[in-house]
């Protein structure tokens, strides 16, 4: 009933195996990958043909994790997997980046990837798995696929590349001292397509040896791809890619010069204006039967890219006049909003962020629902890109793939240089609202996220900038990499190389490239080139930061405790009524975690001190000799009890009370009546034993015996 092929090897510390012929045989191209016992399924699917009329190609690539995988139950009302978490998107864009390029150009046929995730051993992340199923599947697809590729995590341990890392190890990163990088890569047998890191601090040299490094250790895995093709792929499509050479020429005659007089340009509106009317005299030239090509946008597009890369190649000159490694201007502001926390204006050219931040107190943490479990995260980023940002009218919803995947890099960039949560207890939420595009709105959202969290007074290792590179590379292999591209270069360019990090090093690294691949050469030259760049605009940030920031008086203040973890239970108290009386009486917010550390958060400083002292008084024990101020709350026939450190009391014996005998201890006190007593010590039960006699009961001052035997005789 099937027919199974499976493929086996050692890679790492775990086998990698591949099978199909058993499950989703009606998929194009199905395969089972599983790492450990971490196992992804990847099902293809393409249309035979593509829609009419249509001129891009639709590739759908979508990632799922099944909480059964972890043997886990979602949560929420519904009790089922509900919409992608920010996981699954990110994984979904690191699978589709580097499988696009290598579709045969002209394809145009709807093509869906799914990726589920059916087990989880909590070692191996899923991610890398789904990528190489997801490959795998393309390759004996049948589909026009120009692969296969494979993909890999690299972690940087005492100067050793690590191949796929655990999860525990890239966890947190930023609290690991020891684990310097979390870096994935993807590529064929040739070259990389993909790069996506987080970093702290890691050398130029350092960077690129982790992609080599990674490019190697996934070689074998493409072999093993080739060799379950070999063994059961379907027969390839009968695809051949449109012949529009003639469309072409006819579309070159009638309005290159149009198009370089419309790109030389300056201003970006104008520019935009300019090419689209000469696209429409370009129309206007045109037969009927060639305006009805499906065509004819790829040959406008092209026509537009020979004359974009052509010029930068020959001449070293952009289309806003620039040299190749040249920054735009750059104009740093802060403290705009007199109401936030922090805040920071960042402009580039045309390019801007107006980038906002806020400190919140635990209680504003991410709550995060993974398969590996429940975690929060104290830090956040959110990016956002309006549609009048690029000057254009569109719909407006919720967060798409690229704002998340935008936001997640900025977030990488920016959390290597953030303190210690001991150090700095809030909760830090970034927002970054792109209010101009023209290039490179997530480095815009780097630099602004650095300065606005500098103004909001978060203490950061050091500022942060980024910068996004480009690639032109003609078919001869001749080339320009340029820096801080525009939003033409990267559309109509070959690389998206996007660098940020300290004047120490490199925190972040993403690459997406739309040929088939680059060479170690151009990557070392954009590295450096991004150096430069990087530097310049760090200088050019100094000086909106002319000195220490000031807290915002409407953040929250917080100071931390620590606490034995034996006495959680005392602050929280019965249904947790100990610590509601507290924030009540104190009206400072406090958040106690299971290590016994408490957060006590306020814009008011005695609400915070007094929330710290009333919890100070359940957890700290008295001192042996030391003087208390006490209250009598109960008089007996044998002495009095006394309320001297929090809620605790002791008794004074009646021989205790005065240097005198008394008949009864109401002969001299009386409940309610405040007194000075000395901790004595604890009886063979640990009942407290206090002094009152000892205790000068106006000052407060301990009694010598000589003072006592005056107190005594008077």
């Amino acid at each position: 009933m099937f027919n199974v092929t499976t493929k086996s090897m050692q890679w790492g510390e775990e086998t990698l195996t591949l099978e199909t012929g058993k499950v989703a045989r009606q998929a194009d191209g199905s395969v089972i990958a599983t790492l450990g016992e971490t196992s992804v399924m990847a099902n293809v699917t393409f249309a035979k043909k593509a829609k009419e009329g249509q001129d891009f190609f639709p590739l759908t690539v979508h990632y799922q994790e099944k909480y059964y995988a972890a043997g886990k139950v979602p949560g929420g009302f519904f009790k089922r997997e509900a919409r992608p978490t920010e996981k699954e998107t990110l994984t979904a864009r690191l699978i589709d980046r580097p499988i696009r390029p290598l579709f045969v150009p002209g394809f145009k046929n709807e093509v869906l990837v799914m990726c589920t995730v059916l087990s989880h051993d909590l070692v191996n992340d899923p991610d890398m798995v789904a990528m190489i199923a997801a490959s795998a599947a393309l390759t004996i697809s049948g589909a026009p696929f120009m692969g296969p590729i494979a993909g890999c995590r690299v972690g940087y341990e005492g100067g050793n590349y690590i191949l796929n890392p655990e999860i525990d190890d890239m966890h947190k990163l930023k609290d690991n001292p020891d684990q310097r990088l979390d870096l994935v890569v993807a590529g064929t047998k040739d070259a990389v397509m993909m790069v996506e890191s987080e970093a702290y601090e890691l050398t130029e040299e350092e960077m690129l040896g982790a992609v080599k490094f990674a490019h190697e250790q996934i070689q074998p895995v493409i072999d093993l791809i080739i060799s379950l093709a070999e063994a059961c792929a379907k027969e390839p499509f009968d695809f051949q890619a449109p012949d529009y050479s003639n469309l072409y020429a006819a579309v070159k005659a009638a309005g290159e010069d149009k198009i370089r007089a419309a790109y030389a340009i300056m201003d970006k509106q104008e520019r935009t204006t300019a090419v689209s009317d000469a696209k429409t005299a370009i129309k206007a030239t045109l037969s009927e039967e060639q305006l009805a090509d499906v065509n004819l946008g790829t040959a406008l597009k092209k026509l537009e890219a020979s004359v974009l890369r052509g010029d930068v190649v020959k001449t070293g000159k952009r289309i806003d006049g620039r040299a190749l490694d040249t920054v735009r201007p750059i104009v740093c502001e802060t403290g705009l909003l007199p109401r936030t926390h922090g805040s920071a204006l960042f402009t580039r050219g045309e390019t801007q962020g107006l980038v906002v931040t806020t400190l919140g107190t635990g209680d504003d943490e991410q709550m995060i629902d993974a398969l590996q479990g429940t975690y929060k995260s104290n830090f956040l980023l959110h990016y956002n890109f309006p549609p009048y940002s690029v000057g254009e009218v569109g719909r407006v919803g919720s967060p798409g793939r690229r704002e998340i995947g935008h936001g997640k890099l900025a977030w990488r960039a920016l959390q290597a240089v953030l303190p210690a949560a001991t150090d700095f207890p809030y909760t830090i939420r970034v927002v970054s609202e792109i209010t101009e595009s023209n290039g490179s709105s997530s480095m815009a959202s780097v630099c602004g996220g650095s300065l606005s969290m500098m103004d909001a007074g978060v203490p950061l290792k050091s500022a942060v900038a980024g910068v996004a590179m480009g690639l032109i590379l003609e078919e001869d292999g001749s080339y320009a990499v340029l820096t801080d591209i525009l939003g033409d270069e990267d559309h109509l360019g070959d690389m998206d190389f996007k660098v940020a990090g300290t004047e120490n090093g490199i925190t972040s690294l993403q690459m997406d490239i739309k040929v088939a691949g680059i060479t170690q050469e151009i990557m070392e030259k954009a590295l450096a080139q991004a150096k430069a760049g990087r530097l310049h605009i760090l200088g050019e940030m100094s000086k909106a930061l002319t000195g220490a920031a000031e807290f915002s008086v409407h953040a929250p203040r917080i100071e931390t405790m620590q606490i034995p973890t034996d006495k959680i239970r005392e602050v929280i108290g019965s249904g947790g009524k100990v610590i509601r009386e507290i924030v009540e009486l104190s009206g400072a917010k406090v958040d106690i975690n299971d290590e016994g550390i408490i957060k006590i958060a306020s814009a008011n400083g005695e609400a915070i001190k007094k929330a710290y002292d009333m919890i100070w008084s359940i957890v700290a024990e008295p001192e042996e000799g030391q003087v208390y101020d006490g209250k009598v709350v109960k008089i007996v026939d044998f002495g009095a009890f006394v309320n001297f450190f929090g809620k605790r009391d002791g008794l004074v014996h009646v021989s205790q009370i005065e240097n005198r005998r008394l008949n009864h201890p109401s002969d001299v006190l009386k409940e309610g009546q405040d007194v000075k007593v000395k901790l004595l010590g604890f009886d063979e039960r640990g009942k407290v034993r206090l002094s009152m006699k000892v205790v000068n009961q106006e000052t407060g001052e301990e009694m010598t015996p000589e003072q006592q035997k005056e107190a005594a005789e008077s």
